[in-house]
C-alpha cells in the first residue's frame, strides 16, 4: 500500500528540476529556470547585513515586520494610488508561492471552481487541487494570447470562487490590458468571485506596456488579493519574501492558513526588503530594472531569430516563448531535450504548464534573466541550429 497521500500522488517532479538536471549532465547553458545569475544590488545586500548585525534575528510577527508592511503600503499609494492599511490588509509570507498557497487554503472550499489562464505557473493547479477546488481552464491562444470575452464568460458559474490572473505573465510575457482586466473584473462582480492576481513581475515591463493593478479598478478593491515579492524585482529569489494585499475579511482568512504553514519568514531579510522598497523610487531603480531587462530581452530575441527560430516577443517578465511548430520535432519535450543535449542550451518545455500537454507542444520557453556574457554564449551555441 502506498504511503503517499492521495492529494499529492499525481504531482511528480517539476519540469524545472528535470531540465536543470539534464543541463548539468550535458554542461548546457541553462536558460530554463527563471532566476538571475548576476549579483543582487549592493544596497539590498548591505541592508540585510546591517539587519543581522543589529540583531534582527528572532521571529518576525506572523503577519510580517511592521516596517515592511508599511513600506509595501506606501509603495501601493505611490504606484497605484491605493490606500492600504498595513495592519489589516497586508500579510508578509515566505515568498509569493506561499502567499498563493495560503490564499487558496484560506479562500477555496472543496467543490469551489477556480478559473486558471493557461499556460500557468506550475503551483496554481496543485494549490487548487489541495484545497479541494475544481480547476477550469482558459487556454490563451498564440501568438497574441488574447482573451475572447464569450469563451471566458462560459467558464464562470455560481460555483466560481477564484480567478487567478498572472500579469505580467509567466511563461508568456503577456501583460494583461486594461480592457482584459475590466472584463475579468466585470465577471468577478457578476458571479461574486474573487480575483487572485500574481504580480511578481510588476516592475519588469517593456515598450509601451503598462502594468495595471487590478485592485485599483472600479469595484475590485473588495474582491482582489494581490500577490507580489522582492525576489524578481531585486534579484534575490532565494530570500523568499513575498506578501498578499487584500481587504480585511480576505486577509484574515489568508492569515489563518499562513500561520500554520511557516508562521513567519526571515526577520532580517524582511527588514532589508523594507529598506529596498523605501529607497527604490527615489533612486530610479524600477525604471533602470525594466531598461536592463528590455536590453536582455532584445539581445536574446535577436539571437533566437539569427538561429532561425520564431520568438514571440514578450511585453513583460523575463521569458521568451518560441514557436517551434515548423522544426519537425515530435513535441516541445523532444525539442528541449535535443537543444540541451546536442546544442548545449537548456530551455523549458511549456507543455508542463498546460492541462492538455498537446496545447504547448509547439512552444519552448527561454529565460533572459542572465548576464550578457551568458546570453551571448547561448546565442553562439544556438547558431548551430541553422
Amino acid at each position: 500500500m502506498t504511503k503517499t497521500a492521495r492529494r499529492v500522488q499525481g504531482f511528480g517532479t517539476s519540469v524545472f528540476a528535470t531540465m536543470t538536471r539534464l543541463a548539468q549532465e550535458h554542461d548546457a547553458i541553462n536558460l530554463g529556470q527563471g532566476f538571475p545569475d548576476f549579483p543582487a544590488p549592493d544596497f539590498i545586500k548591505q541592508a540585510a547585513i546591517e539587519a543581522i548585525s543589529a540583531e534582527i534575528n528572532q521571529y518576525a510577527p506572523a503577519n510580517g515586520r511592521p516596517r515592511l508592511r508599511h513600506a509595501v503600503a506606501a509603495k501601493m499609494e505611490r504606484h497605484y494610488g491605493m490606500s492600504v492599511d498595513p495592519e489589516r490588509e497586508i500579510t508578509i509570507m515566505h515568498g509569493a508561492t506561499e502567499s498563493i498557497f495560503a490564499t487558496f487554503m484560506g479562500l477555496v472550499d472543496p467543490g469551489d471552481e477556480v478559473i486558471l489562464f493557461e499556460p500557468c505557473y506550475d503551483s496554481y493547479v496543485p494549490c487548487t487541487l489541495m484545497a479541494g477546488g475544481v480547476p477550469r481552464f482558459y487556454t490563451l491562444p498564440a501568438p497574441d494570447w488574447r482573451i475572447d470575452p464569450e469563451q471566458l464568460r462560459a467558464l464562470f458559474s455560481p460555483k466560481t470562487r477564484l480567478v487567478v490572473v498572472n500579469t505580467p505573465h509567466n511563461p508568456l510575457g503577456k501583460v494583461f490590458t486594461r480592457d482584459e482586466l475590466e472584463l475579468i473584473g466585470d465577471l468577478c462582480r457578476e458571479f461574486d468571485a474573487i480575483a487572485l492576481v500574481d504580480t511578481v513581475y510588476e516592475h519588469i515591463v517593456f515598450d509601451d506596456a503598462e502594468h495595471i493593478n487590478m485592485a485599483s479598478l472600479p469595484g475590485m478593491r473588495e474582491r482582489t488579493v494581490t500577490v507580489s515579492s522582492v525576489g524578481k524585482t531585486f534579484s534575490v529569489t532565494g530570500w523568499k519574501v513575498g506578501w498578499t494585499i487584500a481587504p480585511p475579511e480576505l486577509t484574515q482568512a489568508i492569515f489563518q492558513a499562513h500561520q500554520f504553514v511557516t508562521f513567519c519568514g526571515a526577520a532580517p531579510l524582511q527588514e532589508a526588503a523594507a529598506i529596498a522598497i523605501e529607497s527604490a523610487d527615489s533612486s530610479n531603480y524600477y525604471a533602470e530594472l525594466a531598461a536592463m531587462y528590455q536590453t536582455k530581452r532584445d539581445m536574446l530575441v535577436t539571437g533566437l531569430r539569427s538561429a532561425g527560430l520564431k520568438p514571440l516577443v514578450p511585453r513583460g517578465s523575463y521569458f521568451v516563448m518560441v514557436d517551434i511548430s515548423d522544426l519537425g520535432f515530435e513535441n516541445d519535450v523532444a525539442f528541449c531535450r535535443y537543444l540541451t543535449t546536442e546544442i548545449g542550451v537548456a530551455a523549458i518545455p511549456p507543455s508542463a504548464f498546460y492541462h492538455h500537454s498537446a496545447d504547448g507542444a509547439n512552444l519552448a520557453r527561454f529565460a533572459f534573466c542572465k548576464t550578457d556574457e551568458l546570453l551571448d554564449a547561448a546565442t553562439q551555441r544556438l547558431a548551430q541550429l541553422r
